[in-house]
């Protein structure tokens, strides 16, 4: 599996978890200050325990945009549809 699903699913889990013990200390009118709060520490978990992750991610981004600029793809049919509109 690509390592930005992994992340991008590793911080969706981290923020539902502190936005449901939140909503749940919480009182029940206050739904919007436990998501603004889950934002907060799920962003302030991901950067302290992901850091290796997140540094995978960030290669794989650059070398699929180098790749781009080389004029290289991973899609062939990309590559000829590009071919053709140009």
């Amino acid at each position: 599996m690509r390592a930005w699903v992994v992340y991008s699913l590793l911080r969706i889990g981290l923020f539902a978890g502190a936005f449901a013990l939140l909503y749940w200390l919480l009182p029940q009118n206050l739904w919007w200050l436990a998501a603004i709060c889950a934002a907060l520490v799920a962003l302030s978990l991901s950067y302290i325990f992901l850091g290796r992750l997140r540094e995978r991610v960030t290669a794989d981004l650059a070398e699929r945009a180098a790749a781009r600029k080389a004029g290289m793809s991973e899609d062939p049919d990309a590559d000829a549809e590009d071919r053709e509109l140009s």
